[in-house]
């Protein structure tokens, strides 16, 4: 897509005033995909050297917003943490040309905030936390899975640059649970649900995302049964949170979320339950302990 109302392109390296119509450019993989009529200037990331992805002393593990899929994959799979299968399982999500992994960004897909972002999936379901950077200088950090407000909104103020996401060192040696599901054999994800086990407490979290305008995250101190789980997703997500698209109803969404949630559930902690019938009405049980991030 030729951007022919863009003016300029400046190098981040060489910070400029921002200004109405400046939008930072990563891969670009969303910017040349369709029209940005209100596009002027481009601020280019591309040269600013940042590491895609570095261990840091304490245990955990940042990624910067520049971090190609494809250099994220070869991390993964060289990568000796419990939870790095859960990294190539979020890569492949994306289903895309490797012409779209070696230029799309792990920074990129979180601002465009869909809600089918494997990179939104991954960071949220093992709590990541971003780094902003404003246009004067000043950092804020804020939780992926509250950066991420709905179907294409984030909180992210003008001119602001999401800089890196960090992983926490406990929730990388977690055990990972994964499902995804889409309408079609090569489709975008119409559902997508990630567990992680906390070696450490037994707390389980479980995350909710592509079925729903934004991920919801649920922390339960000790694993719940079924009845608590489902309980629990159902009082969270209401009515206008699960999404609706040509890639699925709501409905549907809502029934396989419910269903992975379950499985997942089984496959962490060994519980029991039917985990095929995720469909009906589940009886109101006591007040659930879980948190939502």
């Amino acid at each position: 897509m030729d951007l022919n109302t863009v003016l300029d392109v400046r190098d981040a390296r060489s910070p400029v005033p921002w200004r109405p119509g400046d939008a930072w450019l990563g891969g670009g993989t969303y910017l040349f995909s369709e029209p940005q009529p209100h596009l002027r200037r481009l601020v280019d990331l591309g040269r600013m050297g940042w590491e895609p992805v570095r261990e840091l002393p304490d245990g955990s593990l940042e990624i910067a917003a520049t971090c190609t899929i494809a250099q994220l994959s070869r991390f993964g799979k060289a990568w000796g943490a419990t939870s790095a299968p859960l990294v190539e399982q979020c890569c492949r999500a994306f289903l895309a040309s490797f012409k779209i992994w070696n230029m799309a960004t792990v920074g990129g897909n979180l601002c465009n905030a869909l809600p089918a972002g494997p990179m939104i999936s991954l960071t949220a379901a093992l709590d990541g936390v971003c780094l902003l950077r404003a246009q004067d200088g000043s950092l804020r950090r804020v939780h992926v899975a509250d950066f991420v407000a709905g179907a294409g909104r984030k909180d992210l103020g003008e001119g602001e640059l999401l800089r890196s996401v960090t992983l926490p060192a406990r929730t990388l040696a977690s055990r990972t649970a994964f499902r995804q599901a889409s309408l079609y054999g090569l489709g975008r994800s119409g559902a997508l649900v990630i567990g992680v086990l906390d070696p450490v407490d037994g707390s389980l979290a479980v995350t909710v995302s592509a079925a729903t305008v934004r991920p919801f995250r649920f922390w339960f101190p000790l694993p719940p049964d079924r009845e608590t789980l489902r309980a629990v997703i159902d009082a969270a997500v209401g009515a206008d949170d699960w999404f609706d698209d040509i890639h699925g109803l709501p409905a549907w969404r809502r029934h396989m979320a419910l269903r992975f949630a379950e499985e997942i559930r089984r496959e962490l902690t060994g519980g029991t339950g039917d985990a095929t019938d995720t469909g009906g009405t589940a009886p109101a049980p006591a007040p659930a302990p879980g948190g939502l991030r």
